[in-house]
C-alpha cells in the first residue's frame, strides 16, 4: 500500500510539473507574437522610411513620403494587431472556414460559395480607378511584409490564435480585400431575411400574419397572400425553432444577411455654439472581441485622415479630415430579391425560364474540411442569380416541392466600384469632391452624410433594383422566377435622385422597425437652438427608450392603480409594486435601474402570448420584440385588437386580460431569479454585452480569457442601441451595439473624439486588447487628433520601416 501511495504520489506531482511546464511554454510563445512598437523593421516594397506612432490608446499614427508607403504601413499595422481577424474574414469570404473549423463552419462555406463573395470581389479589381488599384496593391505588400517579418523572427506565427488552428498564412492579394468587401456588404443588407420571414409569417395566418412587420412598402394596400403566388402546389411542413432572425454563432465577426444598423446626424455652422460644422456616427455591429473596427491615422498626400478602419481595407469607413468629416448609416433600401425557381420534373438541370426550360449554369467546387473527408458542392445559376438554399434560416420553409430558390443582389458584380468611392471619399477635401466620389459606390447601398466648413449634406447612395408596376410582390416576398413581370428591368444609381442637402441639422439612421429611432433623435436635436460636441456625445448615448414611452400607456392604460392595495407578498401586491415604478419611469433605460427589465420581460411575455396561438411553432422563431405592432394591436387599429383573443380557449380575451396576465407571467418569471422585491431588481444584471471571441469564445478553460462581459444601459430601440438576444436562457443579453462610435467637431477638429467597444489589439496578452472597453461602457472617448507633436508626445511606441535592399 505504502508502495502504490508513492507512485500515486509521484504521478500527481509529474502532471502538475508537466501542467506548470505547458502553461509557460503556451504562455512563452503567445508572448512571442506580441509585438514590439519601438522596433525598426528594414521591409521590401518602401520607397523611402515610414514611421508608426502608436498613441497612449495604440492608435497608430501613419508618418510617410508617399501614399504607396503609407498604405504599406497601415497593412503592417493591421497584421501587427489583427492578423488572425484578417485571415479569418478573408476565410470567410472566400469560404474556406471548415479548413480550421471543421464541418461546423460548412453552412457558412457553402453560402460563400454560392454567392461568389471571392469571384466577384476579384472581378471587380480591373474596375478600380489606377489609384486605388495601387493602394491595395501597396497594403497587400505591407500585410506580406509583415507576415515575412514573422516568420523570419520567429515570432509565435503572429497570433497565438494560430497555435490552436495550424493552417499556413497565405500571402495577401488586392482581391483579398475586395472579397471582404463584398462580404460586409453582405452582412450589411437583410432585405432577403424579411422577404422569407413575411412569407412565412403569410403562410402561418395569411389574411394577417404580416401584419406583425407592417406594410412592406409604406402606404401600400393589401398585401398578397404568399400562397396565392403558386396555386396548386404543395409547400413543405413547416419546421420548428427555425430562429430567422435570432444570431447564429459567428465564426468571422461577419455573417452574410445579418443586417447592420448606425446613426448619423449633422449640423451645419448655424447651429452650434462654435459655428463650425458637427457630425456624429456610430455603426451597430454584433458585438466580438476584438471589434471588427479598429482606429488608424493616414497622412495622405491630400491630408491627413482619421477614423474608423476594419482591418483587411485599407480605407478610413468614417472619420474626418482637417476640412471634412463623412460618417457612413446602412440605407434601408430592398436591394434584394428571392426568386423561385421551378426544377423540371425528371430533369433536376433544367429549370422554367422565360422561354421555357432552361439549362442551369453549373460548376463544381471542393470545400475542404478539418478532420473530414472533402465536401463536393454543385453550384447552380439561373437567369435571375445564384440558387442559395441556406441563405437565411427558414427559407425551406417557402420554397414549394420541386422548386428553389435563387438570390439577385445588387452586390453580386464584378464590376463593382465602391472601393474607389470609399477611396475617394477618404481623400476628397469638400462635399462636393466626397458627393462625387462617393457616387461610385454600389454595395452596401448607403447614406453618407458629409459636412465641411460650410455646411452638412446627406447622399444615398448605391445600386437599386428597378422593378415593374406590376411585380407580384414588389419585392415583398419571394416570386415566382418564370414570371417576367417578376424580374428586375435594370438597376439604378441610387445618388442620382436622393442628393438632400441642409445647412442646418440632418439625421440619418436606419429605419428598423415601425418605431425607428428617428423620432427620439428629432426631439433630441430639436430641443435645442444650437448644438455643440458635448451636446452630440450626449445624444449619441442617449439610453432613452422611444418604444417604451409609446407603449407602456397604451398597454396599461385600464392597469394603473387599480383596486385596493393588496398584502405584501402576494402576487398582486408585486404588480401593484412594478405597475408603480413603470408609472413614474421616463423610458431610462439605466443599467441601474429596475423599471427596464420589468418593461422588458413584460413586453416580450406579451407579445408572444398575443402570437402564439395564431402563428404556431413559428412563434417560436421570433426572437425580437415588434412595438409597432403591439402598439397597433392595443388600439385596435384596423381592428388589429383580433391578436388578444385566444382563439383555443373557450371565453374571448380582452387586450387588457392578456396585458395583465403577461405582466404577471413575466414577474413570476424575473422574482424566481431575483426575489420578490421588484426594486431590488437591475436592468444591467440581465442586460450584460456579451463580446465573444469567435474562435476561441466557446472553447472550455478560453472563454474567460477571450471573452468580454459588462452591463450596458440602452436596449434595441434607444439612440445608444444594444439590441438583444432575445432568446435561450439570457434573452436580455446585449448582443449588438455600436462598434464604433465618432463625434467630428470641424469648429475645432483636433476637438472631435472616437472609440471603439474593446481594445486596438486582438492579443489577449496585450494590455491593448480591451483598454478601450470601459471607455465604451461608460460613454467616454479618445481625442482623435491630427497633430503630429500630439502623438508623439503621449506614444506608447514609433515603429520605423525602412526600405530594404
Amino acid at each position: 500500500m505504502l508502495i502504490l501511495f508513492r507512485w500515486l504520489l509521484r504521478l500527481t506531482v509529474a502532471l502538475i510539473a508537466l501542467s506548470v511546464i505547458a502553461g509557460i511554454l503556451a504562455w512563452y510563445f503567445a508572448v512571442r507574437s506580441l509585438p514590439d512598437y519601438n522596433a525598426d523593421y528594414p521591409m521590401r516594397g518602401l520607397t523611402a522610411p515610414v514611421e508608426i506612432v502608436r498613441s497612449t490608446e495604440n492608435v497608430p499614427h501613419i508618418f510617410g513620403a508617399t501614399d504607396h508607403d503609407v498604405f504599406f504601413a497601415l497593412g503592417v499595422a493591421h497584421a501587427q494587431d489583427r492578423l488572425f481577424q484578417m485571415t479569418m474574414l478573408r476565410r470567410a469570404a472566400q469560404g474556406r472556414l471548415a479548413e480550421v473549423y471543421g464541418a461546423a463552419a460548412l453552412p457558412a462555406d457553402d453560402l460563400a460559395r454560392r454567392l461568389g463573395l471571392f469571384r466577384h470581389g476579384a472581378q471587380s479589381l480591373e474596375a478600380q480607378d489606377p489609384e486605388t488599384q495601387e493602394a491595395l496593391r501597396a497594403y497587400s505588400a505591407g500585410v506580406n511584409e509583415w507576415i515575412a517579418q514573422v516568420n523570419e523572427g520567429a515570432m509565435g506565427r503572429g497570433a497565438p490564435e494560430f497555435f490552436l488552428f495550424p493552417q499556413q498564412i497565405a500571402y495577401w492579394q488586392p482581391a483579398d480585400s475586395l472579397a471582404i468587401l463584398k462580404l460586409l456588404a453582405a452582412s450589411t443588407t437583410n432585405a432577403a431575411a424579411a422577404e422569407v420571414f413575411r412569407a412565412r409569417l403569410s403562410l402561418a395566418w395569411p389574411e394577417h400574419g404580416p401584419e406583425i412587420l407592417g406594410p412592406a412598402i409604406p402606404g401600400s394596400g393589401d398585401q398578397p397572400r404568399y400562397a396565392d403566388q403558386f396555386p396548386g402546389l404543395r409547400l413543405p411542413v413547416p419546421e420548428a425553432r427555425r430562429d430567422p432572425e435570432g444570431p447564429l454563432p459567428l465564426t468571422a465577426f461577419l455573417r452574410p444577411g445579418a443586417g447592420m444598423g448606425a446613426n448619423s446626424f449633422a449640423a451645419g455652422a448655424d447651429r452650434t455654439a462654435a459655428h463650425g460644422s458637427l457630425l456624429a456616427n456610430d455603426p451597430h455591429t454584433t458585438l466580438t472581441v476584438p471589434s471588427l473596427y479598429y482606429l488608424a491615422r493616414l497622412q495622405l498626400q491630400s491630408g491627413g485622415a482619421i477614423g474608423a478602419t476594419i482591418p483587411g481595407l485599407p480605407v478610413v469607413f468614417s472619420g474626418r479630415t482637417p476640412q471634412l468629416a463623412w460618417g457612413v448609416t446602412p440605407a434601408r433600401v430592398d436591394d434584394s430579391d428571392l426568386y423561385i425557381e421551378e426544377i423540371q420534373p425528371g430533369n433536376a438541370d433544367r429549370y422554367r425560364g422565360l422561354r421555357g426550360w432552361t439549362q442551369f449554369d453549373t460548376r463544381t467546387e471542393v470545400i475542404r474540411v478539418l478532420d473530414a473527408p472533402d465536401q463536393t458542392i454543385v453550384l447552380r445559376e439561373t437567369e435571375n442569380g445564384p440558387i442559395v438554399s441556406n441563405l437565411v434560416p427558414g427559407l425551406p420553409d417557402v420554397v414549394p416541392l420541386g422548386h428553389v430558390a435563387a438570390l439577385r443582389w445588387t452586390g453580386l458584380s464584378g464590376q463593382d466600384q465602391t472601393m474607389s468611392g470609399l477611396m475617394g471619399l477618404m481623400r476628397a477635401t469638400s462635399r462636393d469632391d466626397a458627393a462625387r466620389a462617393a457616387t461610385r459606390i454600389m454595395a452596401p447601398a448607403l447614406q453618407v452624410t458629409l459636412a465641411d466648413t460650410d455646411g452638412v449634406q446627406a447622399l444615398t447612395v448605391g445600386a437599386l433594383p428597378q422593378r415593374t408596376e406590376d411585380s407580384p410582390t414588389k419585392g415583398s416576398m419571394p416570386t415566382p422566377g418564370w414570371l417576367p413581370e417578376g424580374r428586375w428591368t435594370g438597376i439604378a444609381t441610387a445618388a442620382a435622385a436622393q442628393d438632400i442637402s441642409a445647412d442646418t441639422m440632418i439625421i440619418a439612421t436606419d429605419e428598423d422597425g415601425a418605431m425607428p429611432r428617428r423620432g427620439r433623435l428629432d426631439r433630441l436635436l430639436d430641443g435645442r437652438e444650437v448644438h455643440s460636441r458635448d451636446s452630440f456625445i450626449s445624444v449619441q448615448l442617449d439610453v432613452v427608450s422611444p418604444a417604451a414611452r409609446a407603449l407602456l400607456p397604451v398597454v396599461g392604460a385600464n392597469l394603473w392603480f387599480t383596486g385596493e392595495p393588496a398584502a405584501k407578498g402576494t402576487p398582486e401586491r408585486q404588480r401593484q409594486d412594478a405597475l408603480g415604478l413603470l408609472a413614474e419611469w421616463d423610458g431610462d433605460m439605466s443599467e441601474h435601474l429596475p423599471e427596464p427589465l420589468i418593461y422588458a420581460a413584460w413586453m416580450r411575455a406579451l407579445q408572444d402570448r398575443l402570437i402564439r396561438d395564431e402563428l404556431g411553432p413559428l412563434a417560436d422563431d421570433i426572437s425580437r420584440l415588434y412595438p409597432g405592432f403591439i402598439e397597433a394591436v392595443f388600439r385596435n387599429r384596423n381592428g388589429a385588437g383580433r391578436w388578444c383573443d385566444i382563439v383555443q380557449s373557450a371565453p374571448t380575451e380582452d387586450c387588457d386580460t392578456i396585458a395583465r396576465q403577461s405582466l404577471d407571467r413575466a414577474l413570476l418569471e424575473l422574482g424566481d431569479r431575483f426575489g420578490p422585491d421588484v426594486t431590488s431588481w437591475r436592468w444591467g444584471d440581465m442586460h450584460q454585452a456579451q463580446q465573444d471571441h469567435p474562435a476561441l469564445g466557446q472553447v472550455a478553460g478560453l472563454g474567460w480569457i477571450m471573452n468580454l462581459t459588462q452591463p450596458v444601459s440602452g436596449g434595441s430601440f434607444t439612440v445608444a442601441e444594444s439590441g438583444l438576444l432575445g432568446r435561450g436562457a439570457d434573452p436580455y443579453e446585449a448582443v449588438t451595439g455600436a462598434g464604433y462610435r465618432g463625434v467630428y467637431d470641424l469648429a475645432d477638429p483636433d476637438n472631435s473624439v472616437f472609440v471603439i467597444a474593446t481594445g486596438q489589439s486582438g492579443h489577449p496578452f496585450s494590455r491593448h486588447y480591451d483598454d478601450l472597453a470601459g471607455l465604451w461602457r461608460r460613454g467616454e472617448y479618445v481625442r482623435m487628433s491630427l497633430d503630429p507633436d500630439l502623438a508623439r508626445a503621449a506614444a506608447v511606441g514609433i515603429t520605423r520601416l525602412t526600405p530594404a535592399p
